[in-house]
């Protein structure tokens, strides 16, 4: 099954990717998010390498268990034939309410069929105040109205 768009991606398809990337995230239904990649998509996250939809699924549970009332916007930062790069952030906060945002990089590599098989992410956690948060629309995908990272000048 096909998940337009398809690689070989352009500056429009690269950058369209990553928003219905982010859109599934927000969400924050694991098994939604898990369709996006192959049935062997290899998989670090911080300091956790996995692999396999069943995995990342299970490691998404995890994290929204752990990250509440968590918000998420993704950036185009660079692409090639069947690569893109991305810089994102997210908010979240803890079961005793204490907020974070997390800064962070992805590396992804898609199939033919535009399914990611590879997703290396780097992230840094900074704390902040709940005044301090800029990620403010109900839960579930961004609004097409809400500033990107560049437009909140992160």
């Amino acid at each position: 099954m096909d998940r337009p768009p398809l690689p070989p991606f352009t500056t429009e398809t690269a950058a369209i990717k990553a928003r219905l990337a982010e859109d599934p995230w927000n969400s924050r239904d694991p098994a939604r998010v898990a369709q996006a990649y192959t049935l062997d998509s290899r998989w670090r996250n911080r300091a956790e390498f996995f692999q396999g939809r069943e995995a990342i699924q299970a490691f998404l549970v995890r994290k929204w268990q752990r990250e509440l009332g968590y918000r998420l916007i993704k950036e185009l930062w660079a692409f090639t034939e069947n690569r893109i790069a991305v810089r994102f952030a997210y908010e979240w906060h803890d079961d005793s309410n204490h907020w974070m945002r997390s800064h962070g990089n992805e590396q992804w590599e898609f199939d033919e069929h535009g399914l990611m098989r590879r997703r290396e992410a780097s992230i840094n956690d900074v704390r902040i105040t709940e005044g301090e948060r800029l990620f403010h629309w109900p839960q579930g995908p961004r609004p097409q109205e809400h500033p990107g990272l560049s437009q909140l000048g992160l």
